[in-house]
């Protein structure tokens, strides 16, 4: 039985400092790297979260040995094999990126997850590993998946649309160093979202020694040859910094994020500019970040997207602001965890607010909201929102805060201490 969470009320200008935990997006992608890498790794503050669990997990399954050191993770490598049955819960990294390294294994390997999971695209991906020569099975291409591993995948060239998820262009270029030959992977599609993934991606694939080749803006290049990843150490992670740095900014408060670091492919970096499109001041210092929350919220117009997880906790802020906001370049967010959108739209309104959904946003007009029940559609992200609406709205439900263990366990107990 899952309770409701009534979402605490800012009684002051929240001042607070707030040491998050590593990077999802960092310890999955070092993961899969550790796990093809020629020699051990250690990856140093990994994130330990529902959604890295299941990747390790998965990665055990085929073989990968990764043991507990502490708080880090110490990563074996070993000859990848099946047959092996894979969950990935509702993580799109785990769903997204381990297909192509099952194509590596010898033997037959299943991949399936939560309910919701099936409703998420995997048809770019499988299409592309079918093109490559891979047995590949799928369900009018999302989960159930499988994957026939011959233990080798030649290479070659890669046509992929990834107009729906960056993780696409992602997966294949995290397997591409243990093909037999060279991959050129090109996107063809809509606009390509959530650019700084892909630009992390190829940063770490670098940092273990493998030759990346941007071709162009829509094409990669990536040599085959061996990875050394050795001592990685996972930086804290910025995207779920957001409803902590969001409470300053919707209470004329101050919070400090120790640790931000000074250069960084994390998407959640952009929260210096969207935090103070909207009047906020943040300031980047050898301890960390600080922001500081301005008297009134402007209303802002942004394009997101790059920063499309961000996109939940920006709307809470903007539908706490004075005037008008519109946020763009988000049509990709409804095939996320949830349809973010549709979702986003549903719940502020259900709140007093006034939302348009857009065809590659949401447009967020100023109106008095007042408590009521917040839908978290088991993404972590809504419940994020609806906590920082929370902040400045007495009687918020939220109907699911638990979901935030997906990258964020501990969320309530952080969030409570913050208000301390």
């Amino acid at each position: 039985m899952i309770a409701p969470w009534v979402a605490p009320v800012a009684q002051a200008p929240v001042r607070a400092r707030v040491r998050l935990p590593g990077s999802k997006s960092l310890t999955n992608r070092a993961l899969v790297l550790a796990s093809m890498a020629r020699s051990s790794s250690t990856l140093v503050a990994p994130l330990h979260s529902r959604d890295t669990a299941l990747m390790a997990t998965g990665l055990r399954a085929l073989g990968t040995g990764i043991v507990e050191a502490g708080p880090d993770w110490v990563v074996q490598p070993a000859p990848l094999r099946g047959p092996a049955d894979i969950d990935v819960g509702n993580a799109g990294t785990v769903m997204r990126f381990l297909p192509p390294v099952a194509a590596l294994a010898s033997g037959e390997v299943r991949f399936d997850g939560d309910v919701r999971a099936r409703h998420r695209p995997l048809a770019p991906i499988v299409q592309a590993l079918s093109d490559l020569g891979v047995d590949v099975e799928a369900t009018d291409g999302r989960l159930p998946l499988t994957v026939r591993g011959r233990g080798w995948v030649l290479g070659g060239s890669a046509v992929i649309d990834a107009s729906l998820s960056s993780q696409f262009v992602s997966a294949l270029l995290l397997a591409a160093p243990r093909f037999a030959d060279a991959l050129e992977i090109r996107h063809e599609g809509g606009r390509l979202p959530s650019g700084t993934h892909i630009d992390m991606t190829v940063t770490l694939l670098r940092q273990a020694g493998v030759i990346v080749e941007h071709v162009n803006h829509h094409a990669w290049r990536v040599e085959p040859g061996p990875l050394h990843l050795g001592r990685f150490l996972v930086e804290p992670d910025l995207s779920n910094a957001a409803p902590f740095l969001a409470a300053a900014m919707v209470t004329g408060g101050e919070v400090t994020v120790p640790g931000w670091p000074l250069q960084t492919t994390q998407a959640g970096d952009s929260l210096r500019g969207v935090l103070g499109a909207f009047g906020g001041q943040a300031e980047l210092h050898d301890g960390g970040l600080t922001v500081t929350g301005p008297d009134r919220l402007s209303g802002v117009d942004l394009d997101l997207g790059d920063v499309g997880e961000l996109t939940p906790v920006v709307a809470a802020v903007a539908a706490l602001a004075v005037s008008p906001s519109r946020l763009r370049g988000i049509a990709h967010l409804r095939h996320h965890e949830t349809d973010r959108l549709a979702a986003l739209r549903t719940e502020i309104r259900g709140l007093g607010g006034d939302v348009i959904e857009t065809e590659d946003g949401l447009q967020i007009r100023p109106r008095p909201l007042s408590g009521g029940r917040f839908e978290t559609y088991d993404d972590h992200r809504l419940a994020m929102a609806g906590a920082v609406l929370g902040l400045c709205v007495p009687g918020i439900v939220l109907s699911d805060v638990a979901t935030t263990a997906k990258t964020l366990p501990g969320f309530v107990d952080l969030w409570t201490e913050m208000l301390g």
